[in-house]
């Protein structure tokens, strides 16, 4: 496919992961928005409500791996029709859902579903598109998650409007048979191997086991539950990661990429990644604390004011991608955590009657930086790696995506929990986020270095 010219049958395609993007980023937000209103019908506490959140990105982090590793030994397409169609059936049982039991249930088989896509729709990306366009390929999938991000809340607010929480889940099902149909139509299979071997059903195990162990620890601590058993089952899951690791080092085709590791501009992108994504989450999530306790802005003119980031993110991602299709990738990305670290001093110099113009400005510049780093690095990541492993590679990218964003969220709240005062809480916050962005650019930067030396595998 990368020596093609870029068809109408590869636009359609295209299509049917994008479509699927959006179900999966938007089932986040929109949840998120109506959590209040679901603990409320089935008689729970906001505590216990959150983990119709929280078991929906468990099941995520511990299956993309494993699911990444069973697209590349048989095949992305089957993998990606597979978690449409558990995620659209699993939709449908999220609305039926009379009890709370049931809607975890279903909630869980929702994040299996959308681990399987999440797995395997960067290679079918790398499948679909010729090489001299990938980077356009993987700016647009960034930039439809963008707007699925900034408009979730809008749309989840509209619908609860007008109708009950039961219907946030109803308008997946319309949109995952239409991405089904044309999935099953349209989507490129695999390369041909010669020997595909066995799945490594232990290593499977040993995966989900860690993640289930170290993130739902780290979420517990974050939510003050009790700090023995958390700490034991962190123990416990470091201690199997020690063990999983080094069983992986002497896999031929590793589910934990391991092998990638050895690919220096490779690693150097993953722990970029995951800085960057720290960075992030922690402006993200404090902001708003500032917003409303701080300066007193109301909830709906927050809303407005986290839009302008993601907004600009959308807008500045395919022009990156353009951009470093001529010029290097790392000094692009670097660049971008650099404009995000400025966005982040701007936001912490603003003046204490500061207007909502100055601060939406002030905003767009960290998403003009976010969106000019994110893209580059994607494309460094992807294109590093042997097409052979780009299942294991997109797999680790979102695993990398999702270890920043939690580490962020968790960094937040040990913050608001060690210091007194909201305004000296987020300017800690967002103190860390600048020095995780300017980590993340130095990284990024050495890799123009690597790429001289040879340190990539195109």
């Amino acid at each position: 496919m990368e020596t093609e010219k870029f068809s109408v049958r590869n636009y359609v395609s295209v299509l049917a992961i994008l479509l699927v993007l959006v179900m999966t980023v938007l089932d986040v937000t929109v949840v998120n928005v109506a959590l209040p209103v679901m603990a409320t019908e089935f008689g729970v506490s906001d505590s216990y409500a959150i983990w119709i959140v929280t078991v929906y990105q468990l099941a995520i982090t511990m299956l993309i791996l494993p699911l990444s590793s069973f697209g590349d030994r048989y095949s992305y397409r089957r993998c990606f029709l597979s978690g449409v169609a558990l995620f659209t059936l699993s939709s449908v049982l999220c609305a039926m859902s009379g009890s709370f039991s049931m809607i975890i249930i279903s909630r869980c088989l929702q994040g299996i579903g959308a681990a399987c896509v999440m797995s395997v729709n960067i290679a079918l990306t790398r499948l679909i598109y010729p090489r001299n366009v990938l980077g356009r390929g993987l700016a647009l999938n960034g930039m439809v998650i963008a707007i699925a991000t900034a408009a979730g809340p809008t749309i989840a607010g509209c619908i609860l409007s007008v109708a009950s929480w039961h219907w946030l889940f109803l308008i997946n099902v319309p949109f995952g048979i239409i991405a089904f149909w044309l999935g099953k139509k349209l989507l490129p299979y695999n390369p041909v191997k010669e020997s595909a071997g066995r799945y490594d059903w232990i290593s499977a195990i040993e995966n989900i086991v860690v993640f289930g162990l170290i993130f739902l620890a780290i979420g517990n601590f974050a939510r003050h539950g009790d700090i023995v058993i958390n700490s034991s089952m962190l123990a416990a899951g470091v201690v199997l990661c020690i063990i999983y690791v080094r069983r992986q080092r002497y896999r031929k085709s590793p589910m934990l990429p391991v092998d990638l590791f050895r690919i220096p501009i490779y690693t150097l992108s993953i722990i970029t990644s995951v800085c960057s994504f720290i960075a992030q989450n922690l402006a993200m999530i404090a902001l708003p604390f500032l917003f409303l306790n701080s300066y007193g802005f109301s909830e709906i003119t927050t809303g407005f004011l986290m839009t302008p980031w993601p907004l600009a993110t959308m807008i500045i991602s395919p022009l990156a991608a353009r951009f470093v299709e001529r010029h290097d990738a790392g000094i692009t990305a670097a660049c971008g955590m650099a404009v995000y670290a400025i966005g982040v001093v701007l936001l912490l110099i603003a003046p204490a009657h500061v207007s909502e113009i100055d601060i939406a400005w002030r905003m767009a510049v960290c998403g003009v930086g976010f969106g000019l780093f994110q893209t580059p690095n994607n494309i460094v990541m992807v294109m590093s790696t042997p097409v052979s492993r780009t299942g294991g590679a997109g797999g680790m990218q979102s695993t990398a995506r999702l270890v920043g964003q939690t580490l962020g969220a968790t960094l937040v709240t040990i913050v608001f929990a060690l210091t007194s005062g909201i305004l000296r809480s987020v300017t800690l916050c967002l103190y860390i986020a600048m020095a995780f962005a300017v980590v993340a650019g130095i990284f990024s930067f050495s890799r123009s270095k690597k790429v001289a030396q040879g340190g990539g595998s195109m």
